[in-house]
Order: structure tokens, then C-alpha cells, then sequence
């Protein structure tokens, strides 16, 4: 089966997530910088979330581009991970709006470990078709960036209800791990 409507499908979940997130942020009432104050926490957690979205299309694209075709299972692991994805923006204005507040933070933790997991499952559902000496599994190898990735979201969701802002750290240290481009796959291809 042909990966394109995957690909066309996914990109426009991903696009509309977007649009929702930046449509859920308010202007300020006022015309005043002071008038700001209020809405920073809203811009910051829309800001890390589009930084999440934004890597998740960036390695969704280099991990389609690395198979060749897809089946049914490939596609329903990759609308598992379309779900999580999708529950983003309800957990970005949850956060923005309550201030990083502990349950809030601790919510939007769980929504990006299911996400990682999500993507761990698409990944290896893609290995399993494409086989274990295949381009894609040899550029994944062992995956050590997305088990660290999982790790560290479990580890900063119980450190939500200690201090939020330790967990929110932890979120913005896994998006800076992947920001640093990862090459694996792109090198592969261009062997």
C-alpha cells in the first residue's frame, strides 16, 4: 500500500493541531505591555508545544521517507500517535491557563510519554514491515534517543505534583535533545 495518503493525512492532523493551538490563544484586553503579563505563561506552553509538534512532523517525515510502503497495522500506529498528538493543544491551554500548575504540567507530561510511546510502536511497526537488515532499522538502531525521551517524561510527571517548573524542565530538555537535528535516517538515505 502506497505511504502518500499516510503522509498527505498525517501532515494535515498536524497542521489543523496547530491552528487549534494558535486559535486557543487570546489577545491581552488592553494596549498596554503590562497588559502581556497575563497571557506569557499562555505564549510559553504554546511555544513548547509548537516546538513539539514541530519535531514530531520533522521525524515523521524522515521516518516515512526512509520505507517504502505501509500496511494496516503501520496505519493504525500511526493514528495512535495521531491521537496523543491531537491532545496537545487541550493540554496547552490547560497549562497556559492554570500557570504550569502541577496537575496541568503533570497531564501534559502523560499526553507527551504517550506520544513517545506512540512513536516508539509506529517506529518498530514500520521495522517489523520493512524487516530488521532494512534501510529504516538500520538508521533507528537501537533508539536510544526515544527510550531516553520515554524515561525522562515518566521520570518529570510525579515531579510535576513536587515542582511544576522541575517537570516543565524536563519537557524542554527532551525537545532541545531532539532540536539537535538527528541525523540517523538521512545519512541512511543518502548512502
Amino acid at each position: 500500500m502506497s505511504k502518500g495518503r499516510l503522509e498527505a493525512f498525517s501532515d494535515g492532523v498536524l497542521a489543523v493541531i496547530i491552528t487549534i493551538m494558535v486559535l486557543e490563544m487570546k489577545s491581552p484586553h488592553g494596549t498596554s505591555l503590562a497588559d502581556l503579563k497575563p497571557v506569557v505563561p499562555i505564549f510559553l506552553s504554546y511555544l513548547l508545544s509548537f516546538v513539539y509538534i514541530g519535531i514530531y512532523w520533522n521525524n515523521h517525515h524522515h521516518l516515512l521517507h526512509a520505507t517504502q510502503h505501509v500496511n494496516g497495522a503501520t496505519m493504525w500506529a500511526n493514528l495512535h500517535l495521531l491521537f496523543w498528538l491531537s491532545l496537545i493543544p487541550f493540554t496547552t491551554a490547560w497549562i497556559g491557563e492554570n500557570h504550569f500548575d502541577s496537575w496541568p504540567v503533570a497531564i501534559y507530561g502523560f499526553i507527551l510519554l504517550m506520544a513517545g510511546v506512540a512513536y516508539f510502536i509506529l517506529t518498530k511497526t514500520l521495522i517489523r514491515l520493512h524487516g530488521e537488515r532494512s534501510t529504516l532499522a538500520d538508521a533507528i538502531g537501537s533508539d536510544r534517543k526515544g527510550k531516553i525521551s520515554i524515561v525522562l517524561y515518566a521520570i518529570a510527571i510525579p515531579l510535576a505534583f513536587v515542582q511544576p517548573w522541575i517537570a516543565s524542565v524536563f519537557y524542554i530538555a527532551v525537545a532541545i535533545m531532539w532540536l539537535v537535528p538527528d541525523r540517523r535516517i538521512e545519512g541512511k538515505i543518502q548512502e
